[in-house]
Parts: C-alpha cells; structure tokens; sequence
C-alpha cells in the first residue's frame, strides 16, 4: 500500500476525537504492513503491540514480528539500538508479519537509515523532523540530512513535529521533560490510530490499568494518544484515512496471543487435564525467559516456578519434580541446550518425563540472542552423549505453540520420556489472533501412578507402548534404585552386563520408534498425488512457505507444501508422499540440518532453502527460489 497523492492534499473538515464538521473521506485497503521503529528507549514495541490490538479488535487478520536489540540499553540514536515493531493487518488470511512496509515510522535518524532498504518505492515515511538535528543525523551515519538533500524523493514523506505536539499537549501537566518525552509513542500511536481508523478504546483501558497508581502519567498518556489522534483528524497533511476491513475468520472467541504466552497456556492446559501440579525450573534466558513470567502469573492453577542458579539447576530441579510426580518443564535457548544435556542424558536413562522447550535464536555462542533461527535441530537430535534419543515436534507459528506444549506433555506423561519442544525468537516474540479452544475437546492425559507393591517392578513395561511404571517417592512398598548407572531391566539394580546394556539402550530406543503410530497423516497443500515440487519445512517457517506456495499456486504453478509438526520420529508416510514428487525442496533458516536427515532417512536428493541471517524468510525469497528450481 501507498498513500496516493491527494494524502498530502488540503484538510477536510474535522470529525470524531478533533471536531464535529465533515469527515474526511477515507480508502479502503486488503492490508497494510506497519514498522514501528525508533531507539530502544521511544516505546515503540508497545505502540506496535498496542496497535496490534487494536487491529484484532477491529476483526482484521493479524501476524506480528517484533525486532529488537540484545542489548539493554543499546547507544541511543545509533544504528545498533535500534528498536522495531513490523505488523501485517489484513481483511484477507494472514500467514506472515510482510516482505517489506508499507508504512515506515522512524522516530530519528538511526530508525530511518536501519529500515530505509525494506520501504519499496512510493512508501509511506512518517519521521519525526526535530530528531533529525545535526548530532543525530551524524551520529545515524549520515553524511547530510536525508529530510533535506533528496535523498528520499522516491517516497512518501511526511514530517510530524511529534516531539513539539506531544510537548504542547502534556504542558499543562507539570512533568518534567523527560516523562513527557517518553509520551511520544502514544502521540504516534493516536496519529497511525486516526489514520487507519483503529478503535482506540482497547488502548485507553490497558492504559488505565497500566497506570492506576500513577495517575499523573495516565492521565499524560492518555492527552497525548487524543492528541496525536486529533492531529490526523485536523492536520492538512493527512487528507484521507484509510480503512482496512475485518477478515472473514471462523467464527468464535479469540485474543491475540504471542508464541511464549500460547506455551505457557498450553503447559497449564495440560496440568489441569492431568489433575497434577505444574513444576517449571528455569533459568532466564532470551527469548526464553517469557514462558517463566507467564507461567509465574498461574500459581492458582497449581503451577510452582523456579527461577534457577544456572542452567543446570534448572534442569535437575525438574527432573526432581518428575521423579516426584509433577508436570515438570524446563525452558532455555541454544546456550542452555548445551548445559543441560547431561541432566537430560540423566532423564532419558531413568525414563521421566518431563518437557525441554528450546526457543532457538541465532548463535553459535551469544550470537544474536533477539534473532530467530533454526539451528539446534540436531542438537535436539543427538546432542547428547550415549544412545538418547528424545521426541522431538515443532511449532509453526504462534497459536500452535500452545497445541505443540499441550501435545508435548501428552507424549512425555505416555511414553515415560523427556520431550523436546521446538520453537524460536520468531515465533516467541510474534503475535496473531488466537481461536480460544474447547478444552473439552482436547485429548485427554492419562496418568497412572504406580501403587500396588505385588509385582511391583521399576523397568517392568506397558507392552505397548514400551513405557515404565510411573511410582512415586514415598508410596509403600514401591521403593526402588533409580540413577544414571546402567540398570537391569525389570529391576533397575545397577548392572554392567553388556547384553543387558544393549537391551536398554534398543528398548529405550524402541519406544521412541514407536511414537510414530500417534503421528497423523502426512498432510500435503497442493497436488495431494504428486507434482513437479514439494516444499517440506518445519516451525516457523510455515508461514512464508505457505504464503509462496500459494501465490505460486494461483500462477498454475505445480508447487505443494508439506510442513512437519513431528520431526522425531518422522510422520511413518513422509518418505512415500515425499517421493510423489519429482523435486524436494527443504526450506529452514540453517545451513541444512533437516535436509541431512530427509536425505539420510529416504535417499532422496532434496534440494536445500537455506538462511541464517537472524531473520524470517521473505516470500519473495521463497518465490524466487522455487522459480528458478522449476526451471532446472
């Protein structure tokens, strides 16, 4: 979207918020793609966040993708502190935040240069002139002011004194200039409010509710987000605002909801299906570090967190929890993983179950602890020592990170297993609406607790599902050894016999195998009977491949989607669909670690998408990529 010409045009009469005369006439749009950017100190993560609700009561379609520095508090007006906040909101199905926006709000210098690349030709540029000084543009890198040397000429630009108009607003307030500094954000809030006529209800009431005991800065937030609403409404600037309808969605009660909030709902979803206590033992970590703050809020649900020493604190305190007969969790990032993997070693010799969840971010090593990547794949696979294999399934986008926490305990609690739970900073940090589940309808967890001491035997296992009993600590007569020294079978009692090792070692490794009669069918978007090209992907990748398959699709191009939820086991028919197709292509954002095992586990050549940029893919990307593999 742009802005057409007459946008810069004479005022209308004013209405709503700024007057009582005529409207100013409006245009309607499919979608628009908002960026939000300034230091890490203007507040633009929450006016993008807050837009985004905004949006999601309006009934649009919505896929959010915050991008953030690592630092707390990077070097203000530099290009390394730059904040951002990129929202897709659509009257049509959204499967990304966008390739590029359409609207660009750079509230000085660094935000404009950061982001310049990503604005097409004709896009919106809404700065904030009095940050464009002299110290600040040379301080962004500039040579010279873009505003003035035309630099810019290619786009839309319109310059807004937001710091001077929030300033005159909050005069009357008595706050010193810094409180009413960091008032701009709701300025610029209200302004893109107005402008794309988003209800700014929503955001008054979290208002209130974030400054109830401050109500001195409520009350200048709130002068300062009708001001800024006002402002689009009177100014001669903005001769149009623009209308973005509802999408048409199922039908039913949803709240937006971001990739850890979603976790986190699930594992309490989860422990209230069991009627067991929720043990979370973690240590913080970005992006990671969320799940831990949501899941502190649920304590009336019987949910107990442990904020750990170090990593491997934390995963030892919920091994103790599932040898003690809770739900137990712990959460990291890649860093982490590396520290926890003898403990999980420990977990998966003495067969307890309990949920990893690794929320990657790109590394190696400290990497770029805000930026999503899918790297710790085969971290997951064989990042331990020994035969250990685990569970493995994958997120695919925000909502679905609740299923895949509620599946993941499901299967821990079955198979007396640790499960590993994939998701990443993408869809950690991104939001969408969220269609809120009948909890009814969810499949159920069994659990049984050991408790008859006749027989009783700590290896001895469910001929399905391979499984040992579940017997917790202090039940008469069901004290048995447990610990990281080879055990007997049936007995547990520490053996060095190499026979019965190996028996251990396949029989642990069998009832992972057989997980995969719970997988589902492999589901195929496309040519459900084969054709020229399959895009197989995992987590957060689903939705720029579905998005470019899609639009690939509607150019009669033979292109389908295949997207795994379960990549340990593998689905026990993705080799047969995968070969329905003449070429497969595996899109994921490294170097090419679920390739290895397609082409290991199949024999089939597929060909690698690959990006390790710290960012989502873009559909053009997807696009071009898939085009030139068409034509040889």
């Amino acid at each position: 979207m742009a802005l057409p010409p007459e946008a810069a045009g004479h005022a209308a009469e004013s209405s709503g918020l700024g007057g009582g005369a005529a409207a100013k006439p409006h245009a309607r749009r499919d979608s628009v793609v908002i960026r939000f950017a300034g230091d890490s100190g203007d507040g633009m993560q929450l006016a993008g966040m807050q837009f985004t609700a905004e949006s999601a009561l309006a009934g649009n379609d919505i896929a959010t993708l915050p991008d953030f520095p690592a630092e707390i508090r990077a070097p203000a007006g530099t290009i390394a502190g730059v904040s951002g906040f990129q929202l897709n909101f659509s009257s049509r199905e959204v499967f990304t935040a966008g390739d590029e926006p359409n609207v660009l709000v750079a509230m000085n210098p660094a935000a404009l240069k950061a982001n310049l690349d990503d604005l097409p030709p004709n896009g919106v540029i809404i700065v904030d002139r009095e940050a464009f000084s002299e110290a600040n543009v040379k301080r962004a890198g500039y040579a010279s002011n873009p505003l003035t040397d035309h630099s810019l000429d290619k786009f839309q630009v319109f310059q807004v004194d937001v710091t001077k108009l929030t300033t005159a607003a909050l005069h009357s307030t008595g706050l010193n200039n810094r409180a009413v500094f960091r008032c701009r954000n709701m300025f610029v809030l209200g302004m893109l409010s107005w402008l794309f006529q988003r209800p700014i209800e929503s955001t008054e009431r979290w208002l209130e509710g974030r400054f109830k005991k401050t109500p001195e800065l409520l009350n200048a937030n709130l002068m300062a987000l009708k001001a800024g609403f006002n402002y689009g409404d009177t100014t001669e600037m903005f001769a149009s605002s623009y209308e973005v309808q509802p999408a048409k969605i199922v039908p039913g009660l949803y709240r937006n909801i971001t990739g850890n909030a979603a976790t986190a709902l699930g594992f309490v979803a989860a422990s209230v299906k069991c009627g067991l206590p929720l043990f979370l033992g973690s240590y913080p970590i970005t992006p990671a570090s969320d799940v831990l703050h949501e899941l502190a809020a649920f304590k009336n649900f019987g949910v107990y967190t442990f904020q750990a020493e170090d990593e491997i604190a934390g995963v030892s305190s919920a091994i103790g929890a599932a040898f003690g007969g809770a739900i137990a969790l712990t959460t990291t990032s890649g860093p982490g993983m590396n520290l926890k993997a003898e403990a999980i070693g420990l977990a998966v010799k003495t067969e307890l179950p309990m949920v990893i969840t690794d929320i990657q971010r790109a590394g190696p090593s400290t990497g770029m602890p805000t930026k999503p990547e899918q790297a710790d794949l085969l971290m997951a696979m064989y990042g331990r020592h020994g035969e250990s294999p685990i569970p493995i399934i994958a997120a695919s986008t925000p909502a679905d990170c609740f299923e895949c926490a509620y599946e993941a305990v499901r299967l821990a609690v079955k198979y007396m297993t640790p499960v590993i739970l994939l998701t990443d900073g993408q869809l950690a940090n991104g939001a969408e609406p969220w269609l809120l589940p009948d909890v009814s309808k969810l499949a159920p967890i069994k659990v049984e607790f050991a408790s008859n001491p006749d027989g009783f035997l700590p290896y001895k296992r469910d001929p399905e599902t391979l499984s040992r009993p579940w017997a917790v600590p202090g039940t008469p007569g069901l004290e048995h050894r447990i610990g990281g020294l080879s055990s007997e079978d049936q007995t547990g009692n520490v053996s060095y016999s190499p026979a019965n090792n190996e028996l251990m070692v396949r029989t642990r490794a069998r009832k992972i195998t057989g997980i995969v009669r719970e997988i589902p069918p492999t589901s195929i978007f496309g040519d459900v009977n084969g054709g020229e090209l399959v895009v197989l992907g995992w987590g957060s990748t689903y939705g720029s491949v579905r998005e470019a398959v899609k639009q690939l699709r509607d150019k009669g191009k033979s292109v389908s989607h295949i997207h795994l939820r379960y990549l340990n086991p593998l689905p026990a028919d993705l080799g047969g669909q995968l070969r329905k197709f003449k070429k497969v292509m595996v899109a994921e954002m490294n170097m090419g670690q679920l390739l290895k095992l397609v082409r290991a586990d199949y024999l089939i050549d597929a060909i690698g998408c690959n990006k390790i940029q710290g960012r989502p893919f873009k559909v053009n990307e997807l696009i071009n990529r898939i085009s030139r593999s068409l034509e040889g």
